[in-house]
């Protein structure tokens, strides 16, 4: 990853060019909608038709498709955020609605992924919506039995083949972290509901193989894509945590995540959202808007860059080393600290 310095600029003092951009357009946020949904739709109605040709084929454009899915939740993303419709309401039920497709109930992950922008990075405020992330002590103090464990979360089979399937599939089904407000049970049983219909429409039109072979595997793929991007975004070496009297919101958005630099096609259909030092850093920008920000500002396209051969380096890194700032492996753990 370069170590590129921002400009002399702190990361507060960027909010004000940054409010250049916040300002969606209906327009062009109901044609990136239209560009994206009716694709989906269209490779899953050539799927489920390839399933008399091939289930192998209907398999391979169902995967395919989870890359539009992808889409589709960074889209319901920025509906959470307020950055895609001028009108909340509107938008509120485009998130909503675009739950069904992404397993996602909208008010249980808005308020979540909320509580994730206003403490990333602050050490004293780990939990809900981050990938669990231990330091150095914490990881000494636990049992023979608690570093298995979390050895284990942090094994990349559970990471980026179990967990996204598990997290999608069966934890969203209940608004976790939220159990005790009635607007998140409602959000997440009213989203349940909606897909239980879609599953059962699937089903009386052609039985349980174009769910199985098609709606599912484009659910898994997007998951997993997602899971991955989440992951690169903020889990890299010289990513920012900090203790809660030293933590600075602005500091630690922009510091602490990365600017995933991935080539066309692949920028489009993640909407973007490898661009994330900018988008935590001012979270209203609409995506297609945060392409427009690092053209015009070579100081953030430059900063916290990790390419995609630098990203797979970063599955190795496991625990928060305070005195050096940065995360290590197991492995440096072990040769510098003497612990297994």
């Amino acid at each position: 990853m370069l170590d590129q310095p921002l400009s002399p600029r702190s990361a507060r003092e960027w909010l004000t060019t940054l409010a250049r951009y916040r300002d969606p357009s209906t327009p062009r946020s109901l044609f990136e909608l239209a560009v994206t949904l009716l694709p989906l739709i269209a490779v899953w109605a050539l799927a489920w038709a390839a399933l008399s040709v091939s289930p192998w084929l209907a398999l391979i454009l169902a995967a395919a498709n989870g890359l539009f899915l992808v889409r589709i939740f960074i889209i319901q993303h920025d509906c959470g955020h307020g950055s895609f419709l001028k009108n909340r309401r509107a938008q509120d039920w485009v998130g909503r609605s675009l739950g069904v497709l992404t397993l996602t109930p909208y008010a249980v992950w808005k308020r979540t992924h909320a509580i994730h922008h206003a403490y990333h990075g602050n050490l004293d405020q780990r939990g809900i919506g981050d990938v669990m992330t231990l330091t150095i002590d914490e990881y000494r103090a636990r049992s023979g039995f608690g570093r298995f464990m979390y050895r284990l979360y942090r094994h990349p089979m559970v990471l980026f083949v179990l967990g996204p399937s598990y997290l999608f599939i069966l934890q969203n089904r209940l608004p976790l972290g939220l159990m005790g407000q009635r607007q998140y049970w409602m959000s997440a049983m009213g989203t349940n509901a909606a897909i239980a219909v879609l599953v059962a429409l699937i089903v009386w039109a052609g039985g349980w193989l174009p769910v199985l072979l098609v709606f599912l595997p484009t659910v898994v793929v997007a998951a997993t894509i997602g899971v991955w991007l989440f992951y690169v975004q903020h889990q890299f070496e010289e990513t920012h945590w900090s203790r809660a009297e030293d933590w600075q919101i602005h500091d630690a958005a922009l510091e602490g995540s990365s600017h995933y630099v991935l080539p066309q096609p692949l920028r489009w259909l993640t909407g973007n959202i490898g661009i994330h030092h900018v988008h935590h850093l001012y979270s209203r920008i609409p995506f297609y808007r945060l392409g427009e920000v690092i053209r015009d500002h070579r100081e953030l396209a430059e900063a916290q860059r990790l390419t995609i051969r630098e990203s797979l380096s970063a599955v190795r890194l496991h625990l928060w080393d305070d005195p050096q700032g940065k995360l290590i492996s197991f492995a440096e753990a072990r040769a510098r600290y003497g612990i297994a």
